[in-house]
């Protein structure tokens, strides 16, 4: 019956959002970012708070749900919210971060922040603020351990300047209600990177990483005393704790297990017994561990194209399958529930759905509110899975966008390898996918080795890699794919962002002849310099310039080949136009990246524009920067490709 339910409503919700149009749609359909984000539900199931815009302000707002009258916002104008969630039914956390000065330092940086909303007296306030003994230089406030019984404080780590002249990680007390000067609960160490503490604040386990020694440690506090319970010797951690059991006598750690997949452990906290793996699964890596407000642990989130989750409550778990199986095609992510789950929100993706919200109530669905309202459905490119063989036979998992309505035979193409290395593409609305499928052209994802979500043997082939196999890997899915007679294999051009635009130079320069363009979005040129920023950025000893050495680089002291991987010591072999564009106030891949690459193209008088996105970051959070950049885009595309 409820699978029937599910159907009749989705059927229903798909209908009222068709809006047919015979023209293409307008490039800000796609390039806009989401009207409404970052959903969050009250306990009590009456009540969402979420991001969206007025006169083109951003704001949280927050509706009652039975009437969907307003009943308060606050504007996040200068903040670059990331989430938000209830504390209780009149209180908001919204955890967001800002683009500032930083005492004492030079240039600009992201400050992420820790905000409470008050609906009652509709004030909105910062909870840790630097200054008065909390130190100054830091650039991560918003991390809250656990909150107390009453909802009136919260437990807070961060930076704290101690009388020996070293600035400490501390866990704090911080005021809800009303604003004091927060206090200290614990002192804690310069290598401190986590708390987990019981309803009353007191610390029962903290983690620790040294990157000096290479040291990292679990401690549990045992009769007054810290007690190492875990310690082994990594460059950079891969343990992830994050969570404690229910009757918190153990922390949650995810790691890789015996299948090569990464599972779920439980510790103890009295003796770091570690346990047999929990949620287990050989088809499927555990991706996230979900947590309630006090970090204790009820499920999993699995990797895979698609969500899949799975409870410790075991009907809970059927539910979520009968649920994912009324629409097999759609992604499913659970977004927000009730503390007795009797009502749950989900964002539904793919298909023919650009992002809907939807709860779950007594056996039934409702809809709340479309992530893009100005995405119907007759506009949604369907999105299909695919597997290839490369070279070397590895299996490569792929996503392939198709213009809908087209017949799926010599279609010009768009291989977009993703970013990370070590990340994976997911079904949902992917707004440049989109795009690409809305213009008549087919658009390639492989998952290439070196992709998480896939096992650790998958992940760990495209260690040193880059530029070499991994670079086979997306090649084999042109010539597959044309092979097939899917693609027409004199119109395919290669996109990318971040890596994936590491991926599109490296395609301009090492393969030629294979792309008739290319386009790089903050994407890396030089990984010498990238390696040389890291270190800079982060410092020589850090784990993640040790996390780069080995993924890049497999910890090898050859200089040789990083240049042989570096695009721009190949500027001579390029034979295509290439688009690069690039934020301005990049912090992830520095904008020289892309200017260097440019000042070589042209000195070699290639083919080349540069698109300086002012004001703007890695992640193009911007508006105006994503329709600027489409903009190009789609003047370079109809030039070279279309």
């Amino acid at each position: 019956m409820l699978r029937k339910i599910i159907i009749i409503v989705f059927s229903f919700s798909i209908c009222t959002f068709s809006n047919a149009k015979n023209n293409l749609p307008t490039l800000d359909i796609y390039a806009n970012n989401p009207e409404i984000s970052l959903m969050t539900l009250s306990p009590d199931g009456s009540r969402i708070a979420y991001r969206t815009f007025q006169n083109d302000r951003e704001v949280l707002l927050v509706k009652e749900i039975a009437t969907g009258k307003t009943l308060g916002g606050t504007a996040l104008s200068g903040i670059d919210a990331k989430s938000a969630y209830f504390i209780d039914n009149f209180r908001v956390i919204l955890r967001a971060s800002e683009y500032k000065k930083l005492q004492g330092y030079k240039g600009m940086h992201n400050i992420s922040s820790a905000f409470i909303y008050n609906l009652k007296t509709k004030e909105v306030r910062q909870l840790l603020i630097p200054g008065y003994g909390i130190y100054k230089g830091q650039t991560s406030l918003g991390s809250i351990v656990g909150l107390s019984p009453d909802k009136e404080t919260a437990y807070m780590p961060a930076y704290y300047s101690s009388d020996t002249g070293y600035n400490v990680y501390t866990l704090m007390k911080v005021n809800l209600e009303k604003k004091k000067k927060p206090k200290q609960i614990f002192i804690g160490t310069h290598d401190a990177v986590d708390f987990f503490v019981d309803e009353n604040g007191k610390p029962i386990a903290r983690e620790r990483f040294n990157d000096k020694n290479n040291t990292h440690r679990v401690q549990s506090y045992i009769d007054g005393d810290w007690v190492d319970i875990f310690s082994e010797t990594t460059a950079y951690r891969y343990r992830s704790f994050s969570g404690l059991t229910p009757d918190k006598k153990s922390l949650v750690m995810t790691t890789t297990g015996e299948n090569g997949r990464r599972q779920y452990f439980t510790m103890s906290l009295k003796d770091g017994t570690i346990s047999e793996p929990i949620f287990n699964r050989d088809d499927a890596d555990v991706e996230q561990v979900l947590t309630d407000i006090q970090r204790v642990v009820y499920g999993v989130r699995y990797s895979g194209f698609k969500p899949s989750y799975a409870f410790f409550d075991e009907q809970l778990t059927q539910n979520f399958r009968v649920i994912q199986s009324a629409m097999p095609e759609s992604s499913f992510s659970l977004v927000d529930h009730t503390p007795n789950w009797s009502k749950m929100i989900f964002k539904l993706e793919g298909g023919e759905q650009a992002g809907e919200y939807i709860m779950f109530a007594n056996n039934s669905f409702s809809f709340l509110a479309a992530s893009r309202p100005q995405v119907s459905a007759d506009i949604v490119n369907p999105v299909s899975e695919y597997s290839y063989k490369a070279r070397d036979g590895l299996n490569i998992p792929t996503l392939l966008t198709y213009p809908k309505g087209k017949a799926k035979q010599k279609l010009p193409a768009v291989v977009m390898p993703h970013g990370g290395p070590e990340s994976y593409d997911r079904i949902q609305f992917d707004w440049l996918a989109q795009y690409l499928a809305s213009r008549g052209v087919l658009v390639i994802q492989p998952q290439f080795r070196g992709s998480k979500g896939f096992g650790i043997d998958h992940l760990a082939k495209g260690r040193g890699e880059w530029g070499k196999k991994i670079q086979n890997d997306i090649t084999d899915a042109v010539t597959t794919l044309s092979k097939a007679n899917i693609i027409d294999p004199k119109r395919v051009c290669i996109f990318g962002w971040s890596y994936g635009g590491y991926a599109a130079l490296a395609g301009a320069t090492f393969t030629p002849d294979l792309y008739q363009c290319a386009i790089s979005i903050n994407g890396i040129s030089d990984v010498e310099t990238m390696l040389d920023f890291e270190k800079r950025e982060h410092g020589k000893h850090s784990e993640t310039y040790s996390y780069w050495q080995e993924v890049i680089n497999k910890n090898g002291k050859d200089a040789d080949f990083i240049k042989n991987i570096s695009p721009i010591n190949y500027v001579d072999n390029v034979q295509i136009p290439i688009l690069l564009i690039h934020g301005q106030r990049d912090k992830v891949v520095d904008f020289e990246q892309s200017d260097d690459f440019y000042d070589a193209l042209e000195d070699a008088d290639k083919d080349v524009k540069l698109i300086e996105l002012k004001g703007e970051g890695h992640y193009l959070l911007k508006n105006e920067s994503r329709i600027k950049a489409l903009t190009a885009i789609d003047t370079f595309l109809n030039k070279h490709l279309l």
